[in-house]
């Protein structure tokens, strides 16, 4: 499904800018290939637990 603006509906549109270590960088990335996931999902998946395990409402 496609919004008039082209973009698919519920499309991630931010970006969060790190900086790591390169060794420990290419680690992470290449045990998410490894367990056949990718690196900008478990990081999406960090921040969503993270955020409801210190919600305050």
């Amino acid at each position: 499904m496609t919004k008039k603006d082209g973009k698919a509906a519920g499309k991630k549109d931010s970006q969060l800018v790190l900086r790591l270590d390169k060794g420990e960088r290419d680690a992470f990335v290449d045990l998410c290939k490894a367990l056949d996931t990718s690196a900008a999902r478990e990081i999406r998946r960090f921040i969503r637990e993270f955020m409801k395990e210190h919600d305050k409402s």
